[in-house]
């Protein structure tokens, strides 16, 4: 059974829509789109292309889903944009599909929020239960781990990885990789201390957090080279999950550098 189509929507042939999907005035469904379950688009949405909408995800005036990437090298090859469900996407926020250079997908998390104007550009990866304020803007090929949280007009530098229950602040400029559970302030963007309120909000116990710090203050206060450290780390937290986590994202590497505390501005030190 579907849902109410508003008659002035337009809902091309070969769109797919699921039970109980509701359809505002003045939206437009492209023929390669899928509208899952309980998806609702408020009005004047625009989606197209291969885009897969997860279910109850809800989608809010004058937004652009799906329209060919913001890329000078896309030449039409197919591409796709695939968002998980009960996802929020309030008014004008702008997401593009992949191109052939960064695996041809775009892919969003489940329950991840998406605040008014917000971009996301072509190949990111954002986990689940991310936050993304108004007017924040994600360069192409970025990794957004989970329950990530960006402040209103941050700016992301393509390629650049933000970890897991990481926290940036309003309006910082991330041109380097933040390590999972990080803070990051200012523009250009460094590294403040641990997201310590969003580890308690998560459900983090006081034990974990405390081993976070310590490890914290051993890979960004103590002698070496940062990869002494790293395993340093990884050898003294070997049984701890949360710091390991952070040990894996540092060795895993990225295409760019990784963002690390000002002098004298380490809240952690």
């Amino acid at each position: 059974m579907k849902g109410a189509i508003h008659p002035t929507a337009v809902v091309e042939d070969g769109a797919r829509l699921g039970a109980d999907v509701e359809i505002g005035p003045f939206c437009h469904v492209g023929p390669q789109v899928e509208l899952r379950d309980g998806v609702r688009l408020v009005s004047h949405v625009a989606v197209a292309g291969d885009t897969t909408v997860g279910a109850r995800t809800v989608i809010f005036p004058f937004a652009s889903i799906g329209h060919q990437p913001q890329d000078l090298k896309y030449g039409g090859e197919p591409v796709r944009l695939t968002i998980s469900e009960d996802c929020l996407i309030r008014e004008g926020v702008t997401m593009n599909p992949g191109t052939a250079g960064g695996g041809s997908e775009t892919i969003v998390g489940a329950r991840s929020v998406f605040l008014a104007n917000s971009h996301v550009g072509h190949d990111c990866r954002i986990g689940k239960g991310v936050v993304m304020s108004n007017n924040v803007m994600l360069g192409g090929h970025c990794q957004i781990g989970d329950f990530a949280n960006l402040g209103g007009g941050v700016a992301v530098h393509q390629f650049v990885r933000i970890g897991a229950h990481a926290f940036v602040g309003g309006l910082a400029g991330v041109e380097h990789d933040l390590i999972p559970f990080g803070i990051a302030l200012g523009n250009r963007a460094s590294l403040a201390g641990l997201n310590v309120i969003g580890l308690k909000r998560r459900g983090f116990s006081h034990e974990t957090i405390h081993e976070l710090r310590r490890a914290y203050k051993m890979l960004f206060n103590g002698g070496g080279t940062l990869k002494e450290r790293v395993s340093d780390v990884a050898e003294a937290f070997a049984g701890q999950e949360a710091v390991q986590q952070i040990v894996a994202f540092l060795r895993l590497g990225g295409d760019r550098a990784i963002c690390v505390p000002r002098a004298g501005k380490d809240e952690e030190g």
